[in-house]
């Protein structure tokens, strides 16, 4: 069985579990500068660059993704948000880019089989890839709206190269998250699908989408609805929520996607809204009863955590979830659907 065959199957069973957040949990472990930099000895501070913890304190990725399968994820996703060359420009470490992603996954898939030998239950790998921190879709200067720091040939080779070393690791999936720009999300399509032709085999696709206010859209002004119509040519394993907001306010827009997506619904929001002090409240079993509430009405496959989120946040989790049955996909109408802000549905 392939990798997507595999995740339907199990997804057919029970509502899975990803993962939770790493940065906060690595922000735990306290590290000094040192303890990022290593034996690397690159020009620019590492401290804050947690991709690159995969070479130079490895037991601190390990730690949490034994954490989380602890509490009872089947999916790890790779600590490798930031690790492309445009991220990693800003600490000189661009040229370690296939390093970092190669350990990355290394690292969660020998994890994964462990786990997944213990009790024969599959585990996943999913090779997460951020949205960098440049965007194709807007212009970082008010005074020049048709400026962009980067081009769309360049972010296709960013995102190839981060991918391909994540599948060589040993990740199942490309998890394209936290898009805030839906241009951003096509060009790691086409990415991957480049990929594809290279390695003459399929490479499954996650897309997990932001929001940047609560009237439903990403930062590049897309509805959920839109987004989902923008990208769903791409025939991603999975498509969802990610960070944003708390379980509460990304209620209306699961409810949304879950009626409309012909895939896995994989929602992983935020430990509530952070407080004045940027931290996260919301406790263990506050999250779990939101979220179960989406499993209850048959809204979603895969359930996990982002920003705030613990293994004891996803233990909780877990335990809600048992006995309750996974979403059905749905079967739609075959009619034209397009994107603008906005979806539009062509009907005869």
């Amino acid at each position: 069985m392939s990798a997507r065959e595999k995740l339907l199957a199990e997804a057919a069973k029970r509502i899975l579990i990803t993962d939770g957040a790493f940065g906060t949990e690595i922000q735990n472990f306290k590290l000094a500068e040192a303890d990022y930099a290593g034996t690397l000895g690159l020009a620019k501070d590492q401290k804050g660059n947690n991709d690159i913890l995969a070479l130079t304190k490895p037991e601190v990725p390990e730690s949490i993704h034994r954490a989380y399968f602890e509490a009872g994820a089947d999916i790890a996703e790779t600590n490798t948000f930031s690790a492309n060359r445009i991220s990693q420009a800003d600490y000189a470490a661009e040229h370690l880019v296939r390093e970092i992603n190669l350990a990355s996954a290394q690292l969660a898939r020998r994890i994964a089989d462990e786990y997944q030998a213990k009790d024969g239950r599959p585990r996943f790998v999913a090779g997460a890839i951020g949205p960098t921190n440049k965007t194709l879709s807007l212009s970082p200067d008010v005074n020049d709206p048709g400026f962009r720091e980067i081009d769309w040939d360049m972010l296709v080779d960013v995102y190839q190269e981060q991918a391909a070393a994540l599948i060589e690791g040993g990740a199942d999936f490309i998890l394209i998250e936290t898009v805030f720009d839906t241009l951003n999300a096509k060009a790691g399509i086409m990415a991957v699908k480049r990929l594809e032709q290279e390695l003459g085999r399929e490479v499954p696709i996650m897309l997990s989408m932001t929001l940047t206010d609560l009237s439903g859209r990403n930062l590049s002004g897309h509805t959920v609805e839109a987004f989902w119509h923008a990208v769903r040519h791409a025939k991603p394993v999975t498509i969802g929520l990610n960070c944003s907001f708390g379980a509460t306010q990304l209620r209306p827009h699961v409810k949304v996607l879950s009626e409309i997506a012909e895939t896995l619904i994989m929602i992983y929001p935020n430990a509530g809204l952070p407080n004045e002090l940027g931290e996260y409240d919301e406790m263990p079993e506050t999250t779990a009863g939101l979220v179960k509430e989406w499993a209850e009405h048959r809204q979603v496959n895969i359930l996990g955590g982002c920003c705030g989120s613990t293994p004891a946040h996803i233990a909780a989790m877990a335990e809600a979830l048992q006995g309750l049955q996974a979403r059905k996909l749905p079967v739609l109408e075959p009619v034209t659907r397009l994107a603008g802000l906005e979806p539009f549905v062509m009907v005869a």
